[in-house]
């Protein structure tokens, strides 16, 4: 009995262990504030690519404590800023941008880039033309708390400039990424001189009208 009451007791504190090792690990979590993604057939003939991001709630609740803005620069292949925005996200919401109708309808240029790149900043203010109570370029404050995923248009043709039908779908995260002084500053200045060149950003979707 001794030597099973033995073997239990040390089955316990192993699990014990466990869970404190477990416990510590989630609540390191996961700090990043900075995502990147890619977008491709975006053309009219294939099917419309979508953005979803949520609010871990990390940062606190109620609202407006915890709310933080997802905020988007999107460029095409050329390396080129064709729009930002920034959008807000409450604790535990759900934010859901739709790249044809959003993302990339008013391109700088005029020009709806066939594929290229998103980077997303998880901040705590937010930067944009279409700021709640009007334009703001302060630089953004980068806090951990959004989780990004988006959905990319395949194509089973692909070919320059972009693929032909038939097109299917996958859906991926957004990737870590490692946010830089100078990116930071160069992505930001950018969003500010595509406002004063064209003044019309990608919009946002309200929270409850999710699609």
């Amino acid at each position: 009995m001794k030597r099973v009451g033995y073997v239990l007791f040390s089955v316990l504190a192993i699990a014990l262990m466990l869970g404190i090792a477990s416990g510590t690990a989630m609540a390191q979590g996961d700090n990043s504030v900075y995502f990147v993604t890619y977008y491709s057939n975006n053309v009219a003939a294939a099917p419309d690519a979508t953005v979803r991001v949520i609010n871990d709630g990390d940062q606190g609740a109620p609202q407006p404590a915890g709310d933080l803005f997802a905020e988007f620069f999107v460029f095409d292949d050329s390396e080129e800023l064709t729009s930002c925005c920034g959008c807000v996200v409450t604790p535990d919401g759900l934010l859901s941008e739709s790249l044809k109708n959003q993302l990339t309808k008013y391109p700088l240029r005029g020009i709806v880039p066939p594929r290229g790149v998103i980077k997303l900043i998880s901040s705590s203010n937010c930067l944009g033309a279409n700021c709640p109570g009007g334009p703001s370029f302060s630089p953004t404050t980068p806090v951990p708390g959004l989780r990004p995923w988006a959905t990319h248009i395949q194509s089973n043709a692909n070919k320059y400039p972009y693929g032909a039908a038939p097109y299917t779908q996958t859906e991926t995260k957004f990737a870590d990424a490692n946010l830089g002084t100078a990116e930071k500053g160069l992505i930001e200045q950018l969003c500010y001189f595509d406002y004063l060149l064209s003044g019309s950003p990608c919009t946002c979707t309200p929270e409850d009208n999710d699609f």
